[in-house]
């Protein structure tokens, strides 16, 4: 029992931080369009800036994709 607590005490705080980390990532392209995950050209946007959010990577100059 103490090794499964210790365990999951070990693997959860990596697993919080990875779950954060990939579903506020922002993508700038080099067009300077902002993607969010919602974007459906966000998983091909390959040469990008990372933002946490979308408001700062509008901040930085960015604009939303064209519908």
């Amino acid at each position: 029992m103490k090794y499964l607590l210790l365990v999951l005490l070990v693997i959860s705080p990596y697993q919080v931080f990875a779950k954060n980390n990939n579903s506020t990532l922002v993508k700038k392209s080099k067009s300077g369009i902002c993607h969010d995950t919602s974007s459906r050209w966000y998983k091909k946007t390959k040469n990008y800036t990372p933002f946490r959010t979308i408001k700062e990577c509008l901040k930085s100059g960015g604009r939303l994709p064209k519908k």
